[in-house]
């Protein structure tokens, strides 16, 4: 275990509360959101090495690794070798919640949760996982039975959890997207310009950043500005270069972006969908083709039945009919019953903009009960 356990028992008496949380931003950040809520608990961390969170949490609170990782979808050797790190880890966290007398563990799903969640109840310590994604994984349909508590980001996704304790309470954002109306952007964008904001998730989105690079020099010409966070792994992410494109690997001021965009374009990974419901953004919704079990589209859809966003495979979607729809969106952007404010005034209606503190009282009371 990476961390050592001496500094967490010198805390002090408040309750204790492990988080497991880790790869993406869509696991990482609603757990970020959701600690913030939780001031009056010593909170610690638990991770796997080398992944998103080592540098968005290690600062913050203390930062537990251990080496798991998912299985692949064939049987082999490297699956008795994933095998034995799980049946390790779980060992490993019920060490670290022992030693650490946590009163609890608060998880947002993926591979880590399965031996912190295995640990805790072996310990008789109350469990709740929060699911943001529409269909659930594989890990929480199969795991979320020991949980005391499933909160879901999407209403809809209780129906593949017939054995769990549930509760619709909406994804965590943090505070900043709360704020977003107040904080200011900084980029050098005019005011009233029109703004298509393209974002790919926390992983970059190559397919549709190529796409979109095509597309650009027709919505450049008719005024509008891109910015483009493009991602780490993408090799032509300086081939475009205009007075009006930016385009950055990362950019963390997020939640302004969305505020003063006209429009995004992005994947549809349940943080997104939800920092874009808050927000109140229209959106092109691109869902990823190789999510698992293809949850992106189950995420997409929601959004498109409340007419929140308009959605496109992206088999179905090329770089005509992409710019043709950006051009008719943007040429309609100032009527106040047209299809931007139609789909901004619809995703705003599906926000929860209290799901962190709902979900932090929530975690309270199951720990409280123990």
């Amino acid at each position: 275990m990476s961390q050592n356990l001496s500094q967490s028992q010198t805390k002090g008496q408040a309750p204790r509360l492990l988080i497991a949380a880790s790869g993406t931003g869509g696991h990482v950040f609603p757990a970020l959101a959701l600690a913030e809520q939780m001031t009056d608990y010593d909170i610690e961390w638990l991770g796997v090495p080398n992944r998103m969170e080592t540098k968005l949490v290690s600062d913050r609170y203390p930062l537990h690794t251990i080496p798991v990782e998912g299985f692949q979808t064939r049987p082999s050797l490297k699956s008795l070798k994933i095998l034995a790190r799980l049946i390790g880890g779980i060992f490993q966290v019920r060490s670290l919640l022992k030693q650490g007398n946590f009163q609890g563990v608060f998880t947002t799903g993926g591979y880590i949760s399965g031996p912190t969640i295995l640990a805790a109840r072996s310990l008789g310590l109350p469990v709740v996982l929060h699911e943001s994604n529409a269909l659930p994984g594989k890990v929480t349909r199969w795991i979320s039975p020991w949980c005391s508590l499933v909160a879901l980001g999407f209403e809809g996704a209780a129906q593949y959890l017939p054995k769990s304790k549930t509760r619709s309470l909406g994804t965590p954002v943090r505070q900043a997207f709360l704020e977003a109306s107040r904080e200011p952007l900084d980029l050098p964008i005019p005011e009233g310009a029109p703004l298509i904001a393209v974002v790919g998730g926390s992983q970059g989105a190559v397919a549709v950043n190529r796409m979109v690079r095509e597309a650009a020099p027709a919505w450049l010409e008719a005024g509008a500005w891109i910015f483009h966070q493009t991602g780490e792994q993408d090799p032509d992410a300086d081939s475009l270069q205009h007075p009006h494109y930016i385009a950055r690997p990362f950019y963390d001021n997020i939640a302004a972006l969305f505020n003063r965009a006209d429009l995004v374009i992005s994947r549809a990974g349940a943080g997104t969908l939800t920092e874009l419901a808050i927000t109140g953004t229209p959106s092109i919704l691109i869902p990823y083709p190789y999510a698992a079990e293809d949850h992106q589209t189950f995420n997409a859809a929601v959004f498109a039945a409340a007419d929140a966003a308009w959605v496109s495979q992206q088999s179905a979607l090329d770089t005509e009919s992409l710019r043709t729809k950006v051009n008719q969106l943007l040429s309609d952007r100032d009527n106040p019953s047209g299809p931007l404010a139609t789909m901004a005034q619809k995703a705003k209606s599906l926000a929860v903009e209290e799901s962190a503190e709902i979900l932090a009282e929530e975690i309270r009371q199951q720990l409280s009960a123990r």
